[in-house]
Parts: structure tokens; sequence; C-alpha cells
């Protein structure tokens, strides 16, 4: 009996987990070791046309540089006439799905997710890299419930000295320095990201939210959110020191790891 199931080198490709703008991402189960991936499979034609090759390969030359427990790990990549296929870790959850489901968390599991987020995310600046794409939606879960942050497409190589200036990654979770196209370092804007994020987790919403855009930059420029009278002064304390419009005065890594 004929079967059915695609196989690409060592991978029998099973079903679809996601569709993005230029492909899918498939589980696939290794044939020998039974190790379950997930392949994202990138259409070449696609990215092409819109210009992003520079995108994907920035991608795949970062995610080979890192190595972390919670960063999603990059096995290996397998080109074909049609695309361009990464082998990945495969997590199963992410972290929007769950504050989704579940609506704001307590603070120990915020804490333990956001000490997660921390930890990966220092270790990216160490190694000069700025991820710039912070948001839920980019933290995917394990089945034990460890973050692993991906998509790394908007990254970018951190030059001492040399400011970036690309208005890049999610509205609500970008730092102000970032909507309004002014020069920023890196990690300053990661660390606004990730006090959006700890927000998010805590409270089951966004701190600046808004359908029109302009009214959303608005806000976001004037630091302008709410905190519930339920969080501990301690979480009160740490988003407001996150979430500083003014990027020199904003805490740093290290300083969060220190508290």
């Amino acid at each position: 009996m004929a079967s059915n199931k695609i196989k690409i080198g060592h991978y029998n490709v099973l079903q679809t987990l996601g569709v993005g703008s230029f492909g899918k991402v498939k589980m696939a189960i290794h044939s020998v070791t039974g190790h379950k991936v997930a392949m994202k499979f990138i259409n070449r034609k696609k990215i092409a046309n819109l210009d992003m090759i520079g995108r994907v390969k920035r991608e795949i030359q970062y995610l080979k540089l890192l190595r972390h427990p919670h960063i999603i790990k990059l096995y290996e990549v397998i080109t074909t006439p049609t695309d361009i296929i990464m082998v990945m870790e495969y997590a199963g959850g992410e972290l929007f799905n769950l504050i989704v489901e579940r609506g704001r968390m307590c603070e120990d599991d915020a804490r333990r997710f956001f000490q997660q987020i921390i930890c990966a995310v220092e270790y990216c600046h160490r190694h000069k890299i700025a991820h710039r794409d912070l948001k839920p939606e980019n933290l995917l879960l394990d089945p034990y419930h460890n973050v692993k942050i991906a998509d790394f497409g908007l990254s970018n190589i951190m030059t001492d000295g040399e400011f970036l200036k690309t208005s890049c990654g999610s509205p609500n979770y970008a730092a102000p320095e970032v909507i309004s196209g002014r020069l920023y370092a890196g990690p300053e804007v990661d660390v606004w990201s990730c006090g959006v994020i700890l927000y998010v987790m805590l409270c089951g919403h966004l701190p600046f939210d808004d359908e029109y855009i302009p009214a959303l930059f608005k806000k976001i420029n004037g630091g302008i959110y709410t905190i519930p009278p339920f969080l501990s002064p301690e979480a009160k304390s740490l988003l407001n020191s996150m979430m500083v419009v003014d990027p020199m005065k904003r805490i740093t890594i290290s300083e969060i790891r220190q508290e």
C-alpha cells in the first residue's frame, strides 16, 4: 500500500502547525530516533518577491550562533529548489495562547516565565544581538512550560557605538524610540518589550492599546498606562522602571537580574 507520508531528509513530515507570510510550519519526526521537530518552510519565491532574503539569512545566522535553554534550537537547514527549510526544536505551545486561555496569571507564575525570558534576552545581548520583536506570540512553551524565544527575523547585531534606526516589531510591544524613528542602541528596546510582556502576563491585557494607530503611538510615546491596584509594590516598581519613555533612564537587563 502506498504511503502518503512526505519525507524530507531524515524526517517524516506530519501535520501543519501554523501558516505564516512566507510559508508553513509543520511537525515532523526523525525516522530513526523518533525525535519530534518543527519544520519551518520558507518559500524562496515569496521571500525574493518581498525582498526578505536578508531577514531569513539573518535568522538562520543568529539561531546557529545562539545556544541557550530558553532560545529555540535550530538543528539544520535543508534547501530544496522551492523552499528553505529550517529544522527546529519543537516546543508545542505559545505564551500568547496561554494568556488568551487563562487570562492574567499569578505573580509567581509570571515571575518564572519572566526570569526565563530575561535570562535568554541577557544571553542574546551578551552575544551583541537585540531581538527587537519580543511579544508573547514569539515566546514558545515546551511541554514543561519552559519559555523558548523564537523568530529572530527582525533581530540585529549590535556594534559598540553604532545606533540602529529602523522601525520594526509589533507596535503594541514597541518602545517609543522605535515607533518614533529615533536612534537606539538595541538592548533598551528589548527591555521595554519585556516590560509590556510582564504587564500582559500580570494584568491579562495590553498596557498600550488602541485600534487607531496614531492614538496608540501617542499613548506609547507619552508612557500613558495604568497599573491595576491588585499588583504587588515590587511588580508595580519593576513595570514602572521598564516602561520608562526615556531609554537613558530605563532599567537595564543586568539591573533587572539583580532585583
